[in-house]
Formats: C-alpha cells, structure tokens, sequence
C-alpha cells in the first residue's frame, strides 16, 4: 500500500518516548508493507531494535555514530565524519525509491552538538521525494526544523526512573 502523501514528523523535548513514538510509527508502517529505515545518529551499541528488526521483512536499521561519550561544543572529527556519512545514506534513502518511511534517530542532537548543520538536514528535507515520510528524533530540535515540519511533538520529562539511580535497562531504554 503506498501513501500518496509523505509528511515531516518532528519528535523532540527532553523527555522519554521519541525514538519510542518513531519506532511505534515504523511498525505501522511495516504492518501496512512499507519499507522502513532507521537511522541511528550518535549511536552504536546493540538495541532491542536492531535485534526486532531483524525479525521484521522491510525494516533495516544503520547506526551512524562511534559509542563514545561525545561531549557538546567541542566535536570530534571521527563523530562528524560518522554524522556526514549517516545524512548521506538519508539521503540515498529518500531519493532511491527503496523505503517509504525514513527516521533520522538523534538527528536533532547530532545538530545540536555540531555534527550536522541544520541548513544540511533541512536541505535534505526540501529534497526529500512527495511519497516519502521522515521522522527526525531527538532534543533540541532546531526552531528551522521545526518550522519545515508537518508534525512536531514536544516530549517532555514529568519523572524518570533514572534521576532516582536507575539505569538505563535492555528492553525498556535501549
């Protein structure tokens, strides 16, 4: 079943649920035969994801980023080079005709910490073919992105486990 319509969703604020709410789209997505990429800026760890994805026929997820501890303001080359490189498969993504839906996980903060410029993404997002969906995750979601988007969702924190001393848990945070 093919859309006749791709939108912009915009998942950002710091609470938890964005990657959450981007997932749950993509398995509505995959339920409905669609083909779905995710990819995982500023990541590389393994993720209950990337093991259900495996399940799932039209769902492939890439992960972009190094693992390390990345701090903002000062961004270290390799983390640039791994965030280019992540805009260049959305980009391959979008304009290949081989996924219907294409979710640019922590894109937000890649932009926030200086691994992607905004004026890049929203360059892609102009691009991005009719039929396409995009949903681009993470806080601080640039006011440009928003403004350029269909959707956007402000998630934020009223309580979480981990200010208490829980850690992020397989399964639930990861």
């Amino acid at each position: 079943m093919k859309k006749t319509q791709g939108t912009i969703q915009v998942y950002t604020g710091n609470g938890k649920g964005k990657t959450t709410a981007a997932l749950g789209q993509a398995l509505r997505a995959i339920g409905h035969g669609q083909r779905t990429l995710l990819i995982q800026f500023m990541k590389r760890r393994r993720t209950g994801e990337q093991a259900a994805a495996r399940r799932l026929p039209g769902f492939t997820i890439v992960q972009s980023g190094s693992g390390r501890f990345v701090r903002k303001g000062k961004p270290d080359p390799a983390d640039v080079r791994l965030a280019q490189a992540g805009l260049t498969k959305a980009k391959q993504a979008m304009t290949g005709g081989r996924y219907d839906l294409v979710i640019l996980d922590e894109v937000n903060v890649a932009m926030d910490f200086g691994f992607l410029r905004a004026m890049d993404v929203l360059d892609l997002l102009k691009n991005k073919p009719r039929e396409v969906e995009v949903i681009l995750t993470g806080r601080s979601a640039p006011a440009a992105i928003r403004r350029a988007a269909d959707l956007v969702s402000e998630i934020r924190e009223v309580k979480h486990p981990y200010r208490r001393g829980i850690p992020a848990r397989p399964g639930v945070e990861f």
